[in-house]
């Protein structure tokens, strides 16, 4: 066993990604959400590696240490899997196991969807795999949820860009402890809905204190990891809010498809994933979509950050799932 994070660099499809490295092994590409990197994983390197896998963390395209594209265009889901693959590949390898987290999971579940010959097994923490709906995602939230839906706020360059940036530290502590299972907010997860005339951290006071599983070095790491990109530092991870109908567009040719490989499926009961518009439907009919589904797990008292929020539950699932591949 390999026992330290290394970190290197590898150019995947004209873009240079930052990659944590521990462990020898089967590989398993551990894929961060908004607004995370690699370290978001820290508590997953270790006991992986020690049961023999060699674990791998990108910050996946716009984010942190990796290489930030200037064109939005470039963050649709196809340009995400194709770096899945791409590094799986130039990592000298021929298949993997995906695990992702919040927009990593789609990533995950949609590179399982269309390479289910590279794809070895695949597991989503907070995010459920969806099917392509019969209309343009936005649209459809617009009339249930109004224009301050997050994904929403979102799509305008530039907005949620300068805000989140203004405050890096605060931008990190607000997100992390407003989404987890440690937020009043969170004891009746709703849909995260931005007040007219208000902004994106007008929804999530600092906080008073960190909770247990954060610490003011973890914000600190978060914070210097994005340092690199200046007043752009988030808007690559925007970048991908942005592409949102468009992946809708370029997945039509793979309409009626279901992710054939074996799957597992791990959130919390606090995370405001699970009060989005038809949530309820989609997690209650998972395997129609995912007929290889391993299991389906609620975490008690959980919000968002999965595998930040409850390592220990979130190891042993993966590394049960992982034995039964």
């Amino acid at each position: 066993m390999d026992g330290s994070i290394g970190h290197s660099f590898v150019e995947v499809n004209g873009v240079r990604l930052h990659v944590a490295e521990q462990g020898r092994g089967p590989l398993v590409v551990l894929l961060h959400g908004f607004p995370e990197c690699w370290y978001s994983w820290r508590h997953q390197f270790g006991p992986l590696a020690d049961a023999g896998y060699r674990v791998v963390a990108p910050d996946q395209r716009g984010y942190a240490r990796s290489e930030q594209p200037g064109d939005i265009d470039a963050y649709s889901v196809l340009h995400l899997a194709g770096d899945v693959i791409g590094l799986i590949h130039a990592l000298g390898e021929d298949s993997a196991v995906l695990v992702g987290h919040d927009w990593g999971a789609p990533v995950a579940w949609t590179t399982a969807l269309l390479r289910p010959d590279v794809v070895r097994g695949v597991a989503g923490l907070s995010v459920p795999p969806a099917p392509r709906g019969p209309a343009a995602p936005l649209p459809h939230l617009r009339s249930l949820l109004g224009d301050g839906f997050y994904q929403l706020y979102f799509q305008e360059p530039g907005v949620a860009d300068a805000e989140l940036v203004r405050d890096p530290a605060s931008t990190f502590r607000r997100f992390l402890v407003g989404a987890s299972g440690d937020s009043p907010h969170t004891a009746e997860p709703a849909p995260w809905v931005i007040p007219a005339g208000g902004t994106t951290l007008d929804t999530m006071p600092e906080p008073k204190e960190l909770p247990e599983w954060l610490t003011e070095e973890d914000i600190a790491t978060f914070v210097r990891e994005y340092s690199g990109h200046g007043d752009r530092a988030f808007t690559g991870g925007l970048n991908w809010y942005r592409n949102i109908d468009r992946n809708w567009e370029l997945l039509a040719p793979f309409e009626g498809r279901r992710i054939e490989v074996p799957a597992l499926y791990v959130a919390g009961d606090r995370d405001l994933v699970r009060s989005f518009p038809g949530a309820a439907q989609l997690l209650a009919s998972l395997e129609t979509y995912v007929p290889r589904l391993h299991r389906s797990v609620t975490l008690p008292g959980c919000g968002h950050w999965t595998q930040q929020e409850r390592p220990d539950e979130v190891n042993a699932e993966l590394l049960g799932f992982l034995a039964a591949l």
